[in-house]
């Protein structure tokens, strides 16, 4: 008889991944059952993981050596999130230390390009979580502004565009950057065009219109990244919120030409779920992925939440998404300070691991852990199967991994108890999922 292994989080017992291994039986009831389907297959998953930004790196480097292994470990290593995937800012974004980039002002033929500054901190952040992780790692790129200099604001905070003489300057700015990295042994295999393309901010930012995104890849993206040899490179385009994200997509990609270069969409969290959204690109261009690209929880909006209500929108939003279609789940800061910094412009939030540089310290926010339940048993090339579910009090998802494994991901964000019937193919378990929990069911590959 099969095994199944349950790991579960309850927050108020403070357990955490703690596995009970069960013989899976024959059940009979009919009324709290969850069933299983392997055989109905969608999406192949890419992996999960989060963003190495400025700040991150600052915070990371600032603790001393144990405490970076530990750090370093808990996200990447066998016993953390095992995360495969990782998000990199090219130029400056609001959590950085201040606003820069990798050439000289004015410098319109790129001469003075050098990523110097992402080997003070960034890079060898990226370089330990490659050798924790052990495995070959996924890597995508997003700006949040071009130089000063492109824009027809002259700065790189508060929106403005990139002037139209800079389309090719640009262009071949991403193909200067990718190829560094690549010399620094990271293998940035996806890019965004614009971080949150429609967002004039305080901080670093720049619009685009749906043309204009279009027109870039188009005309001067994609045929840059042809000539320079890396065709491999996958362009996702939007990388902003999913209420808009259909329409978006839809306008960005009319062009065929542009339709071509374009892999997929890349979507934000912060106007609610719009899971449907996700739907609505997947079933219309089947051949596109969709990744989630950034989410937090806020200061200015969520920062009398609690820690469990915060975890539950965590998990609410992975299990959604996941649900929708998309193939990559990438959180943002891996690593801020007390203060939820350093950020320019006092733009503060949470992130699953805060540090304490100057006391040596960190903490597991609970969010930490439920993101865990996704990343640490989805592996990557893992395909969503088919799941029912009894009651909507059940939140649910199911993957199948490459080794034949099963994964069924349960939240109850309730306050009651919920009976479930795990089943699959007539064989499982019963349990009770207490309230506001999370739980991961493993169900073992037979033997032979």
């Amino acid at each position: 008889m099969e095994k199944i292994k349950e790991i579960v989080t309850d927050y108020h017992a403070g357990k955490f991944w703690e596995e009970r291994v069960h013989d899976a039986v024959h059940v009979q009831d009919c009324m709290h059952v969850i069933n299983v389907y392997p055989d109905v297959t969608y999406q192949q998953m890419r992996g999960f993981g989060g963003a190495f930004t400025e700040s991150a790196a600052y915070n990371y480097a600032g603790m001393s050596e144990a405490k970076k292994k530990e750090l370093i470990t808990a996200y990447f290593g066998a016993e953390g999130l095992r995360y495969s995937f990782g998000r990199i800012h090219m130029n400056s974004c609001d959590f950085s230390l201040g606003n820069y980039t990798y050439v000289e002002e004015n410098d319109t033929e790129l001469k003075t390009f050098s990523i110097a500054h992402d080997y003070e901190q960034i890079i060898p952040m990226i370089k330990d979580a490659q050798a924790e992780s052990g495995r070959q790692m996924e890597f995508l790129l997003s700006p949040w502004s071009p130089p000063a200099f492109m824009k027809t604001n002259g700065e790189m905070n508060h929106g403005g565009s990139l002037k139209k003489e800079y389309y090719p300057v640009w262009a071949e700015y991403f193909v200067r950057f990718i190829k560094a990295y690549r010399e620094a042994g990271i293998s940035i295999g996806f890019l965004t065009v614009q971080n949150e393309p429609m967002a004039v901010q305080t901080w670093d930012s720049c619009i685009y219109t749906a043309e204009e995104e279009g027109l870039f890849v188009r005309e001067y993206l994609g045929p840059a990244l042809e000539k320079a040899g890396l065709s491999d490179i996958g362009i996702f385009v939007w990388d902003h919120n999913k209420e808009e994200a259909y329409q978006r997509f839809k306008d960005t990609v009319a062009d065929e030409e542009t339709r071509k270069y374009v892999k997929g969409a890349a979507l934000h969290w912060y106007t609610g779920d719009h899971f449907e959204a996700i739907e609505l690109i997947r079933k219309s261009y089947p051949d596109k992925e969709v990744f989630f690209t950034e989410g937090c929880v806020e200061y200015s909006r969520f920062a009398d939440s609690g820690e469990v209500e915060k975890a539950e929108m965590y998990a609410h939003d992975i299990l959604g998404n996941l649900n929708a279609g998309i193939s990559a789940s990438l959180d943002w800061n891996l690593f801020l300070d007390e203060k939820g910094g350093p950020n320019h412009v006092g733009n503060f939030c949470a992130a699953p691991i805060m540090c304490n540089t100057a006391e040596d310290t960190y903490e597991k926010r609970l969010t930490y852990y439920y993101i865990g339940h996704f990343s640490r048993y989805i592996e990557p090339g893992a395909v969503r199967i088919g799941v029912t579910r009894y009651s909507d009090a059940v939140e649910a998802t199911a993957f199948l991994n490459p080794d034949g494994e099963r994964v069924l991901v349960l939240l109850n964000k309730t306050d009651k108890s919920v009976p479930v019937t795990v089943r699959e193919a007539g064989c499982g378990i019963e349990t009770v999922l207490e309230p506001h929990s999370i739980h991961t069911f493993c169900c073992e590959v037979p033997m032979p």
